[in-house]
């Protein structure tokens, strides 16, 4: 059974942040709503105040930049991320990855914004925008900032945001010629269900096989998604064969803290944390 709140539709950022800063530890924002709702409905959470963002048009949209980024607002939809053009052509697996998520009801409704805020570990999007470099934008009492997405999510559901912050978009840099990109997961059940393992990777391997950049992500086998960085380093620089895959396929794994739940064991996720890594870097290297 839901509570009784104030709800707030803001027209601006600004004063959505201004709420945020007037109603404190009391007020939460709502974007679409998918999870927040749900929370609600299952008494997780009793908010006095919600800030609802669906009349804040500036949050809205794709674009890209002058520099070659590619701007995401915090309030478009999985799907519309999924069906952009401009989305496509900067990195085909990030529409993909997006694509996967849930059913087309829920990615018709559910915000990136909403999703990172959320900080659920077991997401998809979080470590597709990690593989390729995504950078969070957040707009406060203070200046506004631009963080790796890495550094966003510190814990399960918790993030690095301060009191009165809001998540107003993700910029994506120009990915480097030549960049390979590849987002895998393991379902242990239906296509909308959450994965009991997920990997990103995106690298550039030079013409004659020598890793010049890699990036790796894992979901749900952690409290965060997590940045598989010794991965990364025991590539790269290096012409990279089966052994050295596997090699480096094994760290990843040894990085991961995975809990047991309905989808495996933490034995099981770890091994499947080796196996879809080293898919995953086959894919990009070879």
């Amino acid at each position: 059974m839901t509570s009784t709140y104030d709800l707030h539709m803001p027209a601006t950022a600004r004063e959505a942040i201004d709420l945020l800063a007037r109603h404190g530890d009391d007020a939460h924002v709502m974007a679409g709503g998918t999870s927040l709702v749900l929370m609600m409905q299952q008494g997780l959470i009793r908010p006095a105040h919600v800030v609802s963002l669906h009349k804040v048009s500036e949050l809205r949209g794709i674009r890209s930049t002058a520099d070659g980024s590619l701007e995401i607002g915090a309030l478009a939809t999985h799907r519309e991320i999924e069906r952009s053009p401009l989305v496509r052509a900067h990195s085909a697996m990030l529409a993909e990855a997006f694509a996967r998520i849930a059913t087309v009801r829920i990615r018709e409704q559910a915000t990136l914004g909403g999703n990172l805020a959320h900080a659920d570990p077991a997401q998809d999007p979080p470590p597709a925008l990690i593989a390729v470099g995504a950078l969070v934008l957040i707009q406060g009492p203070g200046p506004a900032r631009e963080i790796p997405l890495e550094d966003l999510l510190v814990d399960i559901f918790t993030t690095s945001l301060e009191p009165g912050e809001l998540i107003v978009g993700v910029r994506i840099p120009p990915l480097a010629a030549g960049t390979r990109a590849v987002y895998l997961k393991f379902l242990p059940r239906t296509e909308d269900d959450y994965a009991t393992v997920s990997v990103a990777a995106a690298a550039v391997v030079a013409g004659d096989g020598t890793v010049r950049q890699l990036r790796v992500a894992l979901g749900a086998v952690g409290a965060t998604p997590i940045r598989a960085r010794a991965a990364e380093a025991a590539l790269l620089g290096l012409k990279a064969d089966e052994k050295a895959i596997k090699a480096a396929a094994e760290r990843a794994a040894e990085a991961t803290d995975p809990i047991a739940d309905g989808r495996g064991s933490a034995g099981y996720k770890r091994s499947m944390a080796r196996v879809f890594t080293e898919r995953a870097l086959r894919a990009v290297l070879a």
